[in-house]
């Protein structure tokens, strides 16, 4: 399947931690600027977010397409296309995390890879088809127009 930018698979990085060592405390126990093991660490920030929040920031990362001169139709299609390209990311970044996962069995994480990957195919294929279609509806429209938009899409 032909895949039309985005995020690769390959570039998802998905940082872990080391698991700490007993030995390399017990050696560094002399040592004034080593970790101690009764010491814990301290947690970061929590921060929550309303859905009103939510809300602001979705409609704000659409404000450039409600913005444009373009038609009703072609401003759904872009937004569509938009949320398209943010739910393959988001699939893609749960397939790196289930290939990753060592609580489940090999078998449960392949069957589970395989079902995101299937949900990642369909998303695929409905952005495809978006795509399509955008194109279909700005054929006629004069250049700068036809510019604006695939600038829009690419974002």
């Amino acid at each position: 399947m032909l895949s039309i930018g985005g995020v690769n698979p390959s570039s998802v990085h998905i940082p872990t931690v080391p698991d700490p060592k007993k030995d390399a405390v017990e050696e560094d126990a002399g040592n004034p600027l080593a970790p101690q093991a009764d010491v814990k660490p301290v947690e970061g920030v929590a921060v929550t977010i309303s859905s009103a929040g939510f809300q602001a920031a979705k409609n704000d990362s659409n404000k450039d397409i409600d913005d444009s001169n373009l038609k009703d139709n072609v401003k759904q299609l872009l937004k569509m296309i938009r949320e398209l390209k943010k739910q393959i990311a988001d699939k893609m970044a749960e397939i790196a995390a289930a290939q990753a996962d060592t609580s489940m069995s090999p078998e449960q994480r392949m069957t589970r890879v395989g079902n995101l990957q299937s949900a990642l195919a369909m998303l695929q294929s409905s952005l495809t088809m978006a795509q399509l279609q955008l194109g279909k509806a700005m054929k006629d429209e004069p250049a700068e127009s036809q510019m604006e938009a695939m600038s829009l899409a690419s974002r």
